[in-house]
């Protein structure tokens, strides 16, 4: 008996996805609209870094933003409601990650010839959202200290992705066993690309470095 012909089932999915982001991202660029897609693992501080860095950069941006999820609104509703900028939800519908095709129905909702500044807040989750290339102009992550300094050599694939990692909650540094120069050396293995801005959400250290990058990253994509 032959033996079973294997079907590489993922690598075809991927493909295709690749080239769909790939337009998608052309098309974004060509209308003047800076696409942001923010990872991180539950409970980083996304959603509280999404918010600190919009109300700061709404008065010289239209912002719309999309939170993904399995379930809930609750993100959307917070980010409406504490911001006053154009939030819509996305559930995934049980998947762990949003792909170029579910972006591009989210910004057909979201974008109304305003917007110049599109935030995809992805499901949380350090794995599966690195996988698919959602189109966006530029990738982010978030790594909150008590995560840990070593997940850079544990999720590899998520740090290589990304344009700029924030290390955040750094107000609670001296409660954990967090070496922030290690950890910046374990970004860096990964991705010796990527810009490092630790941050506190909270307070609003760092947000600031975050805002002049995301500043000139925008004025790049413009042209």
């Amino acid at each position: 008996m032959d033996a079973v012909k294997v079907i590489e089932i993922k690598k075809s999915v991927y493909e295709s996805n690749d080239r769909e982001a790939d337009r998608l991202r052309e098309e974004l660029r060509s209308k003047g609209i800076f696409l942001l897609n923010l990872m991180s693992s539950p409970g980083s501080g996304k959603t509280t870094t999404l918010k600190a860095t919009i109300n700061r950069m709404k008065y010289t941006h239209n912002i719309g933003v999309m939170e993904a999820d399995i379930d809930s609104d609750v993100d959307a509703i917070a980010i409406a409601k504490e911001t006053g900028v154009k939030s819509i939800q996305l559930h995934t519908g049980g998947m762990c990650h949003l792909d170029a095709g579910m972006t591009r129905q989210g910004l057909d909702e979201l974008i109304d010839g305003k917007v110049d500044f599109a935030i995809l807040e992805n499901v949380g989750n350090l794995v599966c959202p690195a996988e698919f290339d959602t189109g966006a102009t530029k990738n982010a992550m978030i790594l909150s200290v008590p995560e840990g300094d070593d997940k850079p050599l544990k999720y590899p694939l998520m740090f290589s992705i990304c344009d700029v990692v924030l290390i955040n909650k750094i107000d609670v540094m001296p409660y954990f066993d967090f070496d922030l120069e290690k950890c910046k050396e374990n970004i860096k293995l990964r991705n010796p690309q990527a810009k490092v801005i630790p941050i506190c959400a909270k307070t609003g250290e760092g947000v600031d470095e975050f805002v002049k990058w995301l500043e000139e990253e925008i004025r790049i994509n413009k042209g």
